[in-house]
């Protein structure tokens, strides 16, 4: 099993970050990962020929759904959303927690279409082949997420509107 070893040390940092996008919290992210991976360990003789990556990107998007489902912890505002973000000279920091914290704020299936399609670039067919379910599902979970974002984060768009007149 070198060869999992292997992978493990060449893909996790990248796949940690994944973990990272889809929890929002360091700590699950970790607890991911690794269910991911002892899941894969489990199947590797039979995957690791073909896209392991993939099975471990696949497993996390299922285990981190099937998580939120036993959880069902209800959502809290904890105050009004800021009208406009101070300027910070750590631009990019600001800009990585308000993604983080949008993010946080979508259901984990629009959550993991947004990941897959925005952060691992994957078209809508690749993203509904990793999630197992049907393009049509993609596009509407794409689509309500990106309508949910411009809601609860409109400072994104401001940033990313700058960003693009710079």
């Amino acid at each position: 099993m070198d060869d999992f070893r292997d992978f493990v040390r060449q893909r996790s940092s990248a796949l940690s970050r994944n973990a990272y996008l889809l929890t929002g919290d360091h700590q699950l992210a970790e607890d991911l990962l690794q269910s991911a991976l002892a899941n894969t360990y489990r199947h590797w003789r039979r995957i690791r020929d073909d896209n392991p990556e993939a099975y471990v990107r696949q497993a996390m998007y299922h285990q981190h759904i099937a998580w939120w489902r036993r959880r069902r912890v209800t959502e809290q505002l904890t105050g009004a959303p800021r009208e406009h973000p101070t300027a910070d000279p750590a631009e990019a920091t600001d800009l990585r927690l308000t993604v983080t914290a949008a993010l946080r704020r979508l259901t984990p299936k629009q959550r993991a279409v947004i990941v897959l399609r925005y952060y691992d670039d994957l078209t809508e067919a690749q993203a509904a082949d990793v999630l197992g379910c049907r393009i049509g599902t993609v596009k509407r979970h794409g689509h309500d997420a990106l309508r949910r974002l411009r809601e609860i984060a409109p400072d994104l768009l401001d940033l990313s509107w700058q960003r693009s007149t710079s």
